[in-house]
């Protein structure tokens, strides 16, 4: 199985800044994630000017700016995506942004992007959903604020327009920054893979890196995470996400999960074989015996090691005669016996 692909969501914590956007992509590549994402979008086609913010918004920005002049001041022009993507390149990370509008689509396919990311806000946006479809052939599907059917009928547009299932990935999501824990319902990441037949994932917007290593150990193809340089920077999304030893941290146990999860099989392991002998018992005599003894269950112990006589066939060997003079502790071995 290809190993869980770890997004690490940079997102707009640039704060509009091409220096602190470079230092997020340090981080993420020292992080050990396989892709850094941002987003791209036109605060002019995203929100009206008068569009109010979300109540986490105005925790962490200032209640005197609307949601439109928020946006407008974590743009990334064109110029800017490319020194970004060339920046990633020498790493080397990979490079991923959300669209928000078609202007943004057509701005990542001219660069070569092959991924494209639909936001939890866009699943109910029919236009966008087909333009995405037909510009992108891998396809990955957040579902913030859904039910089922939403998610069934994104994902049939998408279908019908051309995008192959084995192609799309669906990410559970909860749209809520930080989400609470009562609100995760990760068990739903489940239901999509059950009724939809896709390929899942996790975006991730609690605090802290558990939930993320618990979606990686039911079944999660796709982590995406939000991460910052310091929770306490003015911005949005920077007090719901992880601060880079955080990020470190989280890679690291959705690794070993992986590792962990292994395969089905339920066999011994190259590392515990040689612990057979020692931790098993095998059937030894509790006191002294004498030649043509006959064993009785009053005759037997078992005690390790193992590499005796097995325990599970103690009732062959009662009744059994010894040809020798056998002392206590002595290890059975079938030669002892007649």
């Amino acid at each position: 199985m290809e190993p869980v692909l770890i997004i690490a969501e940079a997102g707009v914590n640039h704060n509009g800044s091409i220096a602190l956007a470079e230092k997020l992509i340090d981080a993420a590549f020292n992080a050990g994630v396989d892709i850094v994402k941002f987003q791209t979008f036109k605060a002019s086609q995203l929100v009206t000017q008068n569009a109010s913010k979300a109540s986490y918004q105005l925790t962490t920005t200032s209640a005197e700016e609307s949601q439109y002049e928020m946006l407008k001041k974590l743009e990334l022009n064109v110029e800017m995506h490319q020194h970004l993507i060339e920046y990633c390149q020498r790493k080397p990370i990979q490079f991923l942004s959300t669209p928000f509008d078609v202007e943004s689509i057509d701005l990542l396919k001219r660069f070569g992007i092959n991924i494209g990311k639909i936001p939890s806000g866009e699943i109910t946006n029919l236009p966008y959903l087909v333009y995405m479809a037909k510009n992108f052939d891998r396809i990955i599907l957040s579902t913030g604020m859904c039910t089922l059917r939403e998610v069934k009928e994104a994902l049939d547009v998408l279908l019908i327009n051309g995008v192959k299932k084995e192609n799309i990935t669906v990410l559970h999501c909860n749209t809520e920054y930080p989400t609470p824990m009562k609100d995760v319902h990760l068990h739903a990441m489940l239901t999509l893979k059950n009724s939809l037949g896709v390929e899942i994932g996790y975006s991730d917007h609690t605090l802290g890196i558990e939930i993320p290593i618990a979606a990686t150990a039911l079944g999660a193809r796709v982590i995406e995470k939000h991460f910052t340089l310091d929770k306490s920077m003015e911005g949005p999304d920077h007090k719901a996400s992880l601060e880079p030893k955080e990020l470190k941290e989280m890679v690291n146990a959705i690794r070993n999960i992986e590792l962990a999860l292994g395969n089905a099989d339920k066999t011994p392991s190259s590392s515990e074989l040689k612990n057979i002998v020692i931790a098993r018992k095998s059937i030894h005599l509790k006191h002294d015996v004498s030649k043509d003894h006959i064993l009785s269950a009053d005759d037997l112990i078992m005690k390790r090691p193992g590499d005796g006589i097995s325990p599970m066939v103690w009732e062959k060997v009662i009744g059994q005669k010894t040809n020798r003079p056998l002392s206590a502790d002595t290890k059975l071995k079938w030669e002892d016996l007649q």
